[in-house]
């Protein structure tokens, strides 16, 4: 383990929010209170406030920008790292990513930080997508990852391939949390048509990976025999999604349940809401890298039925099997919710499996393991 402090640099195309974002922050603030140097790269965005409030550097570039142009601030990149005297550069992103390897080959074999990727998403197989595997070490975030990586990218060895579970903090969702009554009484007047309902929740940005169709379905098909459900689908929609949102809320149309369906929009409130639903649907089409939010609804208590691919099906294995479906089988989703919310005694969540805490002590170990394996650059 490293004796000294460590200058880590992570890279990612923006900091507006979302999973992996949230992550990155999570990391930075462990390596500040480690007593390390936190330092990311990105466009910027609404968490850069947040991230330098908890100790970190942050430097503005427009390093996941989609333009031939971008290329331009790999010397940036370059010069940045050799400046900053950066021991662990970690990139998060694939075009992030690339900026980051050509920044790094560009630096002399002896003065280059170690390369750390880490792997978030079950990217389409191709050479652009194989710079996720490009890490003198790499990061994958889930089971479902690492076998990915060993199946479409074979030249990685098993022996440069941490697994390192994604992790929530059981102090921000804590077991059998309860929203207090000002929250309560805001929701209600902000929603009346949940008032005596039950809650049935799909959380996620509105695309179409996220199975809103099916959603909208299982609660049409529930709705002919128990007028109490009520489905919340809780996210908001990227511009460029915004045909997709219309031709969800022109399917909740079509099939009458105006009365039966609410679209809250983005919300920062997921902890307050989890807690006052019945059940939490996970009902993606292609299989989730992870899945933070089955996560964080089983950590509070909420039962979570979702299809069984993916890091939501990891997930389920170990905290809630019972929620668990076929992909696609919605009659086998539809006996699935209408049992949890018939039976007198459902059962209840198990513990919490996927711990922040110790996701963050393994993330600083790779970054402090990297560099004891070679002489630190800076004690030279």
């Amino acid at each position: 383990m490293s004796t000294r402090p460590l200058t880590v640099l992570q890279t990612l195309p923006a900091l507006d929010g979302g999973g992996v974002e949230r992550g990155v922050l999570e990391v930075a603030e462990a390596l500040v209170n480690a007593g390390h140097r936190s330092l990311v790269v990105s466009a910027g965005g609404r968490m850069v406030r947040e991230l330098t409030q908890r100790g970190s550097e942050h430097f503005t570039c427009p390093i996941g920008a989609k333009t031939p142009t971008t290329l331009r601030w790999v010397p940036w990149m370059r010069n940045l790292m050799l400046q900053q005297k950066v021991d662990v550069v970690d990139f998060h992103s694939r075009l992030p990513g690339w900026m980051t390897w050509l920044a790094w080959k560009l630096i002399p074999v002896a003065e280059r930080p170690r390369l750390v990727s880490t792997v978030h998403g079950l990217h389409s197989v191709s050479s652009y997508s194989s710079i996720m595997c490009r890490g003198e070490t790499v990061i994958v975030v889930s089971e479902t990852l690492l076998n990915y990586v060993l199946q479409h990218y074979p030249k990685v060895s098993a022996g440069r391939i941490r697994l390192i579970h994604r992790g929530i903090d059981p102090g921000e969702y804590p077991r059998g949390f309860v929203p207090g009554h000002a929250w309560k009484r805001a929701f209600r007047r902000q929603f009346p048509e949940t008032e005596g309902k039950k809650i049935l929740t799909l959380p996620g940005r509105i695309t179409r990976l996220k199975g809103h169709h099916d959603f909208v379905d299982l609660i049409d098909n529930l709705s002919r025999t128990d007028s109490q459900v009520h489905g919340l689908i809780v996210g908001g929609a990227h511009p460029r999604k915004a045909a997709y949102s219309d031709e969800v809320r022109q399917h909740v149309r079509s099939l009458k349940l105006d009365d039966r369906i609410t679209f809250t929009g983005q919300r920062s409130d997921l902890k307050e809401i989890y807690a006052t639903s019945e059940l939490v649907l996970s009902l993606s089409r292609t299989p989730e890298s992870f899945g933070r939010t089955v996560a964080e609804a089983l950590s509070i208590g909420t039962p979570v039925i979702g299809y069984n691919h993916g890091g939501v099906a990891e997930i389920l294995a170990a905290q809630f099997p019972q929620g668990a479906v076929p992909f696609g089988d919605q009659a086998a989703l539809f006996n699935a919710v209408r049992q949890q919310l018939t039976d007198g005694n459902p059962e209840l969540p198990g513990a919490n499996r996927f711990e922040k805490s110790e996701m963050l002590r393994r993330t600083l170990d790779v970054y402090e393991d990297v560099c004891e394996q070679i002489p630190l650059r800076k004690a030279a």
